[in-house]
Parts: structure tokens; C-alpha cells; sequence
């Protein structure tokens, strides 16, 4: 079992930077895939990246693609999201998940933390 821990959201303008952490804590970070999703209120849970065990795969939906970076560093338990660019529409709470393998639907994520928001507005 892992704990997740998310940090690092706030307000920021648009066109502006942030970085998202989670910090995981329990057994084996290393051997779970991760992932970044989002959700704004009465909207399904949304994909946003995701990133193997080795971090050799990375996978980004869309709308984030050249603007986010997910990132891991096994031996400090620790995942991150790098977002620039920022607009508006990024506004949501944020969400790390750990899974057996990659995944891109939340249906399949086994760990979540509680999230941490974020909102773009000038």
C-alpha cells in the first residue's frame, strides 16, 4: 500500500509556471506506475499525465501536451508535474494516483491522495 500526498497548488496568472508534488510513502514507490489527473465540480476525473516505474514512458493527454512534465525520483518517494504556460482552463483540483501499470483512466488507479488546487485567474 502507498500514501499520496499532494502539495503546491495555488492561484496564478495566466501564462504563468507551477510545480505540483506529490510525496508518497509506504512500500515499493518505485515499483508503481503514477499518474496526474484533474477534476473541476460536476466533471468527471480528467487524465493529465502518466509516467511508468523507470520513468522511460511518459504518457500526456492533450490539452497538456508541450506545456506539462511529469517526473519521478524513485529514491525520495517523490512524483511531480511541471506546468507552464498556464490557462484558465488548467484550473482544477489536482490529483497523483499510483497504479500497477500505466495508466490513462482513473477507473484504474488503485492509490489517490485528497488533491491540491489550482487556479489560473488574473
Amino acid at each position: 500500500q502507498v500514501q499520496l500526498v499532494e502539495s503546491g497548488g495555488t492561484t496564478v496568472q495566466p501564462g504563468g509556471s507551477l510545480r505540483l508534488t506529490c510525496a508518497a510513502s509506504g512500500r515499493d514507490f518505485g515499483s508503481y506506475a503514477m499518474a496526474w489527473f484533474r477534476q473541476v465540480p460536476g466533471k468527471e476525473r480528467e487524465f493529465v499525465a502518466a509516467i511508468n516505474w523507470n520513468a522511460e514512458r511518459t504518457e500526456y493527454s492533450d490539452s497538456v501536451k508541450g506545456r506539462f512534465t511529469i517526473s519521478r525520483v524513485n529514491s525520495k518517494n517523490l512524483l511531480s508535474l511541471r506546468m507552464i504556460n498556464l490557462a484558465p482552463e488548467d484550473s482544477a483540483v489536482y490529483y497523483c494516483g499510483a497504479a500497477v501499470a500505466l495508466v490513462m483512466d482513473a477507473t484504474r488507479v488503485d492509490y489517490w491522495g485528497k488533491g491540491t488546487l489550482v487556479t489560473v485567474s488574473s
